[in-house]
């Protein structure tokens, strides 16, 4: 596996709260600092549902991987906002029905990188790297995802619970088209996002309490259905549209639980 760093990624800061930190509280993970336990648990009792959304966050994350990889022919991913590796990464999920599959991962956490180092590994006959990049530096991004991903060919575009940290100010909507832009044909965007509109009062105070004790890039913005339907534009929305976590393809292991506060859904660009 290789890494490339592509500049200007600030040292690691454990006074602050970082996403990816963050995420890892959430999730019961051990990768993380003070800092980040304390926003993870403020947050959460503002909101009890997060936990249970962050959870259904990663299962969806693999389905849509297993999705694609299956019936749609995905043969290689980037993924964008991986946070720290947990359980059936991209990688490993993708990789279990086709050994050949590239995968790209990037975050902006060195952190993140450390442990990619350990344990983004993947199957021999295929590729898996790692980029030290913000979402927002676009064409450092793809520049060096081309060196293990053919790009003429039809990628997996991963953009899972990442673009709530783009404030609007730099443009989300623009970020993820600019990205879908530059894939072939035949590539998918598969994307999550925290909600404005589902359980508003409590996502806005835990919103509040994470933005509080975030670095000052990591602020969290939610957004509406209507919003994130607008990530899609370009694309064509695979059934059954921009939905709940748990109701996008679910299988027979997966329970209903309404009322969690996030929206999801995959897109094929024509």
């Amino acid at each position: 596996m290789n890494e490339h760093p592509t500049g200007g990624i600030a040292p690691i800061d454990s006074s602050v709260a970082h996403p990816a930190r963050v995420y890892n509280a959430w999730l019961g993970g051990r990768d993380n600092y003070v800092a980040d336990q304390e926003a993870a648990e403020l947050a959460a009792t503002a909101n009890p549902q997060i936990v249970p959304a962050v959870r259904a966050n990663r299962a969806f994350l693999g389905r849509a991987v297993r999705e694609l990889t299956a019936k749609a022919g995905i043969r290689q991913f980037l993924d964008i906002g991986t946070g720290i590796p947990a359980a059936d990464n991209t990688h490993e999920v993708a990789q279990r029905l086709d050994p050949g599959a590239r995968v790209v991962y990037v975050d902006n956490d060195p952190v993140v990188l450390a442990h990619a180092r350990a344990l983004l590994i993947g199957t021999p006959e295929g590729a898996t790297d790692y980029l030290q990049a913000d979402v927002r530096d676009v064409d450092g991004i793809l520049a060096s995802a081309q060196e293990t991903l053919d790009l003429s060919r039809p990628v997996g575009l991963m953009l899972v619970a990442i673009l709530q940290y783009v404030p609007d100010a730099d443009d989300p909507h623009a970020l993820a088209r600019r990205l879908l832009d530059a894939l072939a044909p035949g590539s998918h965007l598969v994307l999550s996002h925290p909600a404005a509109d589902i359980g508003a009062e409590a996502v806005a105070a835990s919103m509040r309490v994470y933005n509080e004790r975030a670095a000052d890039h990591a602020g969290a913005t939610p957004r509406t259905r209507a919003e994130v339907v607008r990530f899609f534009d370009g694309a064509q929305l695979l059934d059954p549209g921009v939905v709940e976590l748990p109701d996008w393809r679910p299988g027979p292991e997966d329970t209903p639980a309404p009322g969690l506060p996030m929206w999801c859904g995959a897109g094929r660009k024509p």
